[in-house]
Parts: C-alpha cells; sequence; structure tokens
C-alpha cells in the first residue's frame, strides 16, 4: 500500500498530534510528577502516569487510524478553505477551552466543566435550555465521580463540593 496522503490541514493536525501523543508517551516520567509516599508506600494504589498513559495512546491510536483511513479513501481534489465563520469558531472554541484551563482551579472541578460544557453546547448549535443544564450538570458529575472513585484521581474541588460528595456518598 502506497502513502497518498496530500498535505492537508486536516492531516497536518493528525501528524502534530500523533507526534505530539508519542513524544508525551516517551517522556512520560519527566512530565507526571512522582506520587506523594506515606511511611514509605503510595497514597494511591495506581501509578499517577496511568491516566495520561491511556489518554495519549487513545490519541495515538486514533490519529493513526484517521490518517490510515484518510490514506484509503483518498482526499479531494478541491481543498476546502475555510471561511470567516470556521476561523471564528474555532477561536471560540479554543478561547472556551482556555478559560476552561485557567478556572479549573480556583473554581474547581465541577463549577468550572459545567461552565465549559453549557459554552460548549451553546457554540454547537443546541439551544434548548433544559438539555443544556442537564448535560452541563449530569455529565461533569459523572466524569467527577469516574475519574475520582474508579481511577483514583485527584481532581481541584471546591471544599464545599468535596464536602457536599463525602456526605452524599456516606464518606
Amino acid at each position: 500500500m502506497r502513502l497518498t496522503l496530500r498535505a492537508t490541514p486536516e492531516v497536518a493536525v493528525l501528524v502534530a498530534l500523533l507526534v505530539l501523543s508519542l513524544l508525551g508517551l516517551v517522556f512520560m516520567d519527566a512530565l507526571v510528577a512522582a506520587p506523594k509516599l506515606l511511611f514509605g508506600r503510595s497514597l494511591s494504589a495506581l501509578a499517577p502516569a496511568l491516566f495520561p498513559s491511556i489518554i495519549l495512546s487513545s490519541i495515538a491510536l486514533l490519529c493513526a487510524v484517521l490518517l490510515f483511513l484518510l490514506n484509503l479513501e483518498g482526499t479531494s481534489s478541491e481543498s476546502e478553505i475555510p471561511d470567516q465563520a470556521e476561523w471564528r469558531r474555532g477561536a471560540v472554541f479554543f478561547g472556551i477551552m482556555t478559560l476552561y484551563a485557567l478556572t479549573m482551579q480556583p473554581f474547581g472541578f465541577l463549577v468550572s466543566s459545567a461552565v465549559a460544557v453549557s459554552l460548549l453546547t451553546w457554540q454547537m448549535g443546541n439551544r434548548s435550555v433544559v438539555q443544556a443544564v442537564l448535560l452541563a450538570l449530569v455529565a461533569p458529575a459523572l466524569l467527577y465521580l469516574g475519574a475520582t472513585r474508579l481511577l483514583a484521581v485527584s481532581l481541584p474541588e471546591l471544599n464545599l463540593i468535596e464536602l457536599a460528595y463525602a456526605r452524599l456518598l456516606g464518606e
């Protein structure tokens, strides 16, 4: 099989993500801090690099599969140049994700995730307030519980919310 991918923005982004995710996997020890030790033992049963390794491996695998599929189907002869509205949507998406990253520590995971999810659903065209509110409340709560309880990953959270979770879950 011959590689016939054309240099399109889609291919460039996929190759960049593939290379960066593979570099992240190679240099994982330098990127993830050593776990805290109590009496010579780790406080967590899971290695701190497990979750980032799963995510980076998934990104690399998905990029490789998509590059392979693009190679199979070929690319169209006409190159589509994004119009001004698409650039604006991309800039708004980047802004929302930057806001999410900046508000994670001071406001906690749940509040910043709820705000980001509601803004993203609005940007994607969802105008149902009920659906947006349900998605913004349920999805981050399930993700928080899954990450903290199943994967034993510590996420930044407000003390009030952590106390409410502890009472709700009987801890």
